[in-house]
């Protein structure tokens, strides 16, 4: 067993009550949990674990001796948790950047993680991709020339692509793993980038942007992950 399964394993036996002689009521703070937090204290714990006892979740808490509260998984939703019934893993990998996870869910067809945080659904996705994409492209008349910052799931192309006015569409995604697991697993979202009318550039949006000059995108879409460990890199 790999050391990221065997650490996920870790915090799922604590998180069920089983790392403290089955007593639930007082539940211990996984080692991994620890060292991240001493990392990092100001994002209190973070640990992506793996996906164990046939269960994704996104999010989950527990408290230290001081009453504190420390996060595992996600911190940028306290005291929420949303778990997925996983069927089967489909991909996982690290890239250079974050880890990548599909896998199957029961109810919410694929799912695609990174970092353990849940990008998007196959059941759900359009939710999220047609208010980013249609909200600012109908905001102005005409757009003609658009730029989408991360998006490397093709969803926000997709959309992007119903637009007639559209000229021109720049993406710069910084994980080409993402480009590349999406495609496989998501093509649907992914034929976005067959666009003609799209320039995929893969590499850092903030140097992309310091050679673009000012005023060449009539609409600048931002779908990157959620910035939440900016402080600790």
């Amino acid at each position: 067993m790999g050391e990221d399964a065997g650490r996920g394993l870790e915090c799922q036996k604590i998180m069920d009550g089983k790392g403290n002689n089955g007593n639930s009521s007082q539940k211990a703070i996984p080692s991994c949990c620890l060292k991240a937090r001493a990392s990092a204290p100001e994002l209190e714990a973070k640990c992506h674990s793996t996906v164990v006892s046939g269960w994704f979740s996104e999010s989950q808490s527990s408290s230290d001796k001081a009453g504190k509260m420390v996060y595992f998984n996600n911190p940028m939703w306290p005291g929420e948790a949303h778990s997925l019934k996983v069927e089967s893993i489909l991909y996982k990998a690290s890239s250079d950047y974050q880890e990548v996870l599909v896998f199957e869910s029961s109810s919410y067809g694929k799912v695609l993680v990174l970092d353990g945080i849940v990008q998007l659904t196959e059941k759900d996705e359009c939710a999220y991709q047609e208010m980013i994409t249609h909200l600012p492209l109908c905001s102005i008349p005409s757009p003609k020339t658009v730029l989408v910052v991360g998006g490397g799931d093709g969803g926000v192309l997709a959309e992007i692509s119903r637009h007639s006015s559209v000229e021109h569409i720049d993406i710069c995604e910084i994980d080409r793993m993402v480009i590349e697991v999406s495609k496989k697993f998501f093509p649907e979202l992914a034929a976005g980038f067959e666009d003609p009318r799209v320039c995929l550039h893969v590499g850092d949006a903030v140097e992309f942007l310091r050679n673009v000059p000012e005023g060449k995108y009539d609409v600048i879409i931002v779908d990157s992950s959620d910035p939440v460990l900016l402080k600790s890199l």
